[in-house]
């Protein structure tokens, strides 16, 4: 276990990780029931919206993680050596955990949309689903945030 801990950005992934596996928990404790429903008091296509507005964010998010990892990244030619020191690793990779929680937030969510609307009657949208994709989406966010909040720390070299 010491040998994991040294490697550059060990705490960035055990911290995304922990982000996606408690907002899984939280998610699944919230969700009543063994199926639930994408569309309010059962209006078909009232979800529609909502999907296309929760699909915008992500991809917002998404942008501004890839944007912040390409531009450190491209930074690292200013650095001594072309290397960016290794406290960058950590915040690095809850960016990189953010867009992969994105991306397959929305690849969930569009798959089990698709899926609840073809099947109605099967109630396909189970809680298992439903907490997966809360998961991935707010999972994403807060490892988004927080690997923010950890580069400007780094960067302005508060303790």
């Amino acid at each position: 276990m010491c040998e994991l801990v040294r490697i550059p950005g060990f705490y960035g992934v055990v911290v995304g990780v922990f982000l996606f596996l408690v907002t899984w928990l939280l998610a699944w404790l919230v969700a009543e029931g063994p199926a639930l429903e994408f569309d309010a008091q059962g209006e078909k296509g009232a979800f529609e919206p909502l999907l296309s507005n929760y699909l915008d964010v992500a991809k917002f998010v998404l942008g501004l993680a890839s944007g912040s990892i390409v531009l450190l990244v491209g930074s690292a030619t200013f650095h001594a050596g072309g290397r960016l020191p290794s406290s960058f690793a950590s915040p690095l990779f809850l960016l990189a955990l953010s867009i992969i929680y994105g991306v397959l937030f929305m690849a969930f969510m569009m798959l089990d949309y698709e899926d609840y609307r073809h099947h109605p009657q099967q109630n396909s949208y189970t809680r298992f689903k439903y907490s997966r994709n809360q998961a991935f989406g707010f999972g994403g966010l807060a490892c988004f945030c927080i690997g923010y909040v950890w580069l400007i720390i780094i960067v302005t070299g508060q303790p």
